[in-house]
């Protein structure tokens, strides 16, 4: 494939000299020509002096609106992502308020009705793993992440790169428009069950409900195009020298997401179209009345929906890698273990969606399979638990901020992970289900994914993505007031639903059977943390944003990291690298005997530096 086919560079390209790795060979590495095929794909690339320095996008549309390159693309996902973050913080912001002081005049909102209060719980749901969570942590880093650790110039296909953040952006586009159409956003849970989801009748928000569904599956086109890219740009663009257990834990993570994404969504995509029929044409595939089957739908939204899990969880993991093994100066413990328990936790992931169904009136007979299944695949993620904590044991640990996130990540993750050999079970999972326990649960594996997975991530390659430092200092205030806040809004809520705190109720008052007088306190403390919580991202945005323009600056590796991104000048350039590297090590080689500096970057050859 030829340059022109394969990267549609949008701009002129100086002559590109022959390829460095044909002029120097790369000293023995195992066996580097391995017959992946990826070093002559890197000569199409530009081995040698690429000369892409002032020969990228000239003006701000072709730079920054429609840009093929893979940073800006990742900027555009980010800054997306956060701002759809901010909407989610919003709306758990009110319908929380609601729970803590039912009927109250909320600030900047007002009196909830029940209806809004169904909408801001969808809301929230959708657009925190949908558009916050997905597009942050798979496309934003993925898309700036993977070349520069690979060694390459861009994605392999940079237009399709574009277009899939402009489907984004036009699903994102669609759902919040849906807040302003009559009836309002879809308000019948972000799961969307039928028949709440498939009837105007029932949802009473008939145009917002299909626009719910649209917009998810324009999201799912978008991130097909993209899990595309990741994967073709892994496999076929590591720099000359790099063999399959030379690439980065984090670039392993997201290929394997995307795989799993690839695999997992058909059903679902065919479901949402199913669905979006029985709501505009009167079809009747989930409408028992004329036939129809309501738990078909769960059974295809779960079966993408646990994968899903793991399709965040795994970049999330690999941000983790990176960071724990640099702050620590401690080779990665297991990186064969870890990347093969990975690709295993991905196969079981597909075998366990029913657990979600227990008490769906599946055969009882299968949900004793699907306990024994959820149980089993704790066991990869332990033991990637316990395989990073052996990584820390013994290490030179530095507690800077990403650090710090990374730990946590760990702490919090496993609460999640404990609290969920509950609900596999399917005896205590029928007393359990749909209550607080559930939802904090839930909130212990995704907040440490979603939101801690992102700081850590935004921390630590900050300087590279702006080529300045973040202040430490307000970094560990928001890393402390967040962290503590957010164990302060779940411990109550995980008592709450042990005691059968039922969730997704408008106000307690109205069943008194639900009320629990005894519990409003914890309810209440719950929420207060939450406010602090959201208040508390103030920090975090004003160090971010004004440390893009008054930090100081950073040069091309401030942590004394191995791998390939910290070759190139920070920010990089159009092209990454001035000059294309070769790779004569794996990723994580730090302490090495007999050489001075504790870490041995990728790209220097054995005997230099």
């Amino acid at each position: 494939m030829s340059t022109n086919d394969n990267h549609a560079h949008p701009h002129p390209v100086e002559p590109i000299l022959p390829p460095m790795h044909a002029q120097d060979p790369v000293p023995p590495h195992g066996d580097h020509g391995d017959g992946h095929g990826h070093g002559d794909h890197h000569a199409e690339h530009g081995g040698g002096d690429h000369g892409h320095d002032g020969h990228g996008p000239t003006s701000f549309w072709s730079k920054y609106v429609f840009s093929v390159d893979h940073k800006i693309i990742a900027m555009q996902y980010l800054f997306t992502g956060m701002l759809m973050a901010l909407i989610g913080g919003f709306t758990v912001y009110v319908f929380r308020m609601q729970q803590a002081f039912p009927d109250a005049h909320i600030p900047g909102f007002g009196v909830v009705s029940p209806d809004q209060y169904n909408m801001l719980v969808t809301s929230h749901g959708t657009i925190m793993i949908f558009w916050v969570a997905m597009p942050v942590l798979i496309a934003a880093f993925g898309n700036f992440l993977i070349p520069l650790m690979i060694g390459c110039d861009d994605m392999v296909f940079p237009r399709l790169n574009r277009l899939s953040y402009q489907i984004f952006l036009l699903s994102a586009i669609i759902l919040v428009a849906s807040f302003f159409v009559k009836g309002g956003a879809f308000g019948g849970a972000w799961t969307s069950y039928p028949p709440l989801s498939a009837k105007g009748a029932y949802n009473t928000t008939s145009l917002g409900s299909s626009m719910w569904v649209v917009a998810v599956a324009l999201e799912f086109v978008a991130f097909l195009m993209g899990g595309i890219n990741f994967v073709t740009t892994a496999m076929n663009s590591r720099a000359p020298g790099m063999k399959l257990f030379d690439i980065p834990i984090v670039v392993w993570f997201i290929v394997i997401a995307s795989i799993m994404f690839m695999a997992s969504v058909g059903p679902l995509f065919a479901g949402a179209v199913m669905l979006l029929f029985d709501q505009q044409l009167g079809t009747a595939f989930f409408d028992p009345v004329r036939g129809g089957d309501p738990v078909l739908w769960q059974h295809l939204f779960w079966f993408f929906g646990h994968p899903e899990v793991y399709v965040v969880l795994l970049p999330a993991m690999g941000i983790v890698a990176e960071i724990m093994t640099t702050f620590s100066r401690k080779k990665l413990f297991g990186y064969k273990t870890v990347l093969f328990t990975a690709v295993a936790t991905g196969i079981i992931g597909f075998f366990v969606w029913a657990h979600h169904q227990f008490i769906a009136g599946i055969d009882p007979r299968m949900a004793s399979l699907f306990t024994v299944t959820t149980l089993i695949i704790s066991v990869p993620i332990a033991e990637m638990m316990f395989v990073y904590i052996a990584t820390l044991y013994g290490g030179s640990i530095t507690l800077t901020v990403p650090m710090l996130w990374a730990l946590s990540f760990v702490a919090e993750f496993l609460i999640g992970g404990v609290t969920g050999i509950f609900l596999g079970a399917a005896g205590a999972d029928i007393y359990f289900h749909d209550t607080y326990f559930v939802l904090a649960h839930f909130h212990y594996t995704f907040f440490p994914i979603a939101i801690i997975g992102t700081f850590a991530a935004l921390t630590y390659w900050f300087p590279k993505m702006f080529g300045r430092l973040m202040n430490e200092t307000w970094g560990k205030i928001h890393f402390w007031i967040t962290i503590i806040c957010f164990n302060g809004i779940f411990i109550p809520l995980f008592l709450t639903g042990a005691a059968g705190d039922h969730r997704r109720i408008y106000n307690y008052k109205l069943f008194p059977e639900q009320m629990h007088p005894e519990l409003q306190d914890l309810r209440v403390m719950a929420t207060v943390f939450l406010v602090i919580m959201l208040a508390t991202q103030v920090i975090f945005l004003y160090n971010f944003f004004s440390s893009m323009t008054r930090g100081k600056k950073a040069d091309a590796n401030p942590w004394k990291a191995n791998t390939l991104e910290w070759v190139a000048p920070s920010p990089p350039p159009h092209g990454n690298f001035a000059e294309m590297p070769n790779v004569y090590r794996g990723p994580y080689e730090y302490g090495t005997p007999g050489r001075a500096d504790d870490y041995y970057p990728q790209n220097i050859p054995p005997g230099a530096g």
